[in-house]
């Protein structure tokens, strides 16, 4: 049974962290195939490891456990910890955490268009959750004569771009959400629906049909 723990979670300071977005989904699908789909959209919005921040850095993993059963069923758990700078302010930071839980996953075959596809059976439950670290803090504290003003300047000065770029951070987990809906082919309640998907899908749920 593999276990790797990267890392400990650093502590960060939040700005209001807002409440999970959570997607379940449970049939056929290429596990792999999802993996690699998931790290492609992130890279693509500039997600990086928050441990060094590298834009060539796509190790977002900081934990992963598996369990086999004795019928050859995984459960799986995975951590993954992102974070960008933010677009807005170059005195904040984006997080994102993903966290991953995998159950009954099992090899299995779909048949599409007369070929046998190799994929897996099972549930996976994903949970991400958003938040804001308040870069300009350290420099206040650091300071002996700017100490004193650090919760009247944030008042003053961040509060309202703080409320601003929790908006669009709470936007970009919804565009992310939804690709994961779309790429599961699950229904989705949006105003709009893509053309073309950033990714093909490889689930085959059980109630439709191609």
């Amino acid at each position: 049974m593999p276990t790797k723990q990267i890392k400990e979670d650093k502590l960060v300071r939040v700005f209001d962290p807002f409440a999970p977005a959570l997607i379940k989904y449970k049939d056929i699908f290429d596990m792999k195939e999802f993996y690699t789909a998931l790290k492609l959209w992130l890279i693509e919005y500039s997600w990086t490891d928050d441990v060094d921040g590298s834009p060539a850095n796509e190790w977002f993993e900081h934990f992963y456990d598996e369990r086999v059963d004795q019928k050859g069923a995984k459960e799986i758990w995975i951590r993954w910890r992102l974070s960008k700078p933010s677009p807005g302010s170059p005195k904040l930071k984006y997080y994102m955490d993903i966290n991953f839980h995998v159950l009954a996953l099992a090899s299995t075959e779909v048949i599409k268009e007369g070929q046998k596809i190799k994929a897996n059976k099972g549930e996976v439950e994903l949970k991400m959750s958003g938040s804001i670290e308040k870069l300009y803090e350290y420099e206040f504290e650091k300071s002996k004569f700017l100490g004193p003003f650090k919760k009247l300047f944030s008042q003053r000065v961040y509060d309202h771009m703080l409320e601003e770029e929790k908006k669009k951070l709470y936007q970009e987990i919804y565009i992310f959400q939804n690709f994961i809906k779309q790429w599961f082919k699950l229904k989705r309640f949006l105003p709009y629906e893509e053309i073309k998907s950033f990714s093909p899908s490889y689930a085959w749920p059980s109630h439709q049909k191609d």
